[in-house]
């Protein structure tokens, strides 16, 4: 726990007039937080990889899945030309890209996004086969401008972060003792609004293009 959560718990039982918990209450709470009853969640059989790919083409995203990072660049340029798209790229510095080399003709700036950037590529902290999200902490390494104001975003992921369902997500979080950042960004699909005369627009409120390169090489 850190200093400033346990400053303001222990302003709350003050505030109550309540000292600290008895030992045998203390072990019992870490006990239930430690191994969380399971609730009841939608069962599929599927390949966890295939699912998150299905429910993602679902809903207007698309993906290429390629064996190691090293096909992570290829992968990538075909997607930049098959959208006409430019070479100038606004990156984060996610762990999951380091070590990848980038073609020479890339003009590559690694920063927060600006609102004159068109691409982004970012990592992910996990991808949910459940609904075909990807779940992206905010932090220095990945700031949440390069996920809404591109209008194309590429996320690259490996498959073995990719979890079952939304609750594990969170036990994820829980369980690697993260700090909890300031965001955590669900992103399912390009955006999307039917506000105007109930016709689907996409990149309403972020990009109009939402890309996974998902990567079977593990960490």
């Amino acid at each position: 726990m850190s200093e400033t959560r346990r400053q303001i718990i222990d302003n709350i039982r003050a505030s109550l007039g309540r000292g600290p918990l008895p030992d045998g209450v203390v072990t019992q709470l870490r006990a239930r937080i430690s191994e969380p009853e399971q609730g009841i969640r939608p069962r599929f059989d599927q390949d966890l990889a295939e699912r998150f790919g299905e429910k993602l083409q679902s809903v207007a995203g698309t993906l290429t899945r390629v064996a190691t990072l090293n096909d992570v660049p290829s992968a990538i340029q075909q997607y930049l030309d098959q959208h006409q798209l430019s070479k100038n790229i606004v990156m984060s510095t996610h762990a999951v890209l380091d070590g990848i080399e980038w073609p020479e003709d890339w003009e590559i700036e690694q920063r927060p996004a600006r609102g004159e950037d068109t691409i982004s590529v970012t990592g992910a902290y996990a991808g949910v086969a459940e609904t075909g999200t990807v779940a992206i902490l905010s932090g220095t390494e990945s700031p949440s401008t390069l996920n809404f104001l591109p209008d194309d975003h590429i996320v690259v992921i490996r498959m073995d972060q990719i979890v079952s369902h939304f609750e594990d997500l969170w036990w994820l979080l829980q369980k690697q003792d993260l700090d909890m950042p300031r965001t955590v960004n669900l992103i399912t699909g390009p955006s999307r609004t039917a506000d105007v005369e109930q016709t689907i627009q996409l990149g309403a409120h972020g990009p109009r293009r939402f890309h996974v390169v998902l990567v079977e090489q593990r960490e």
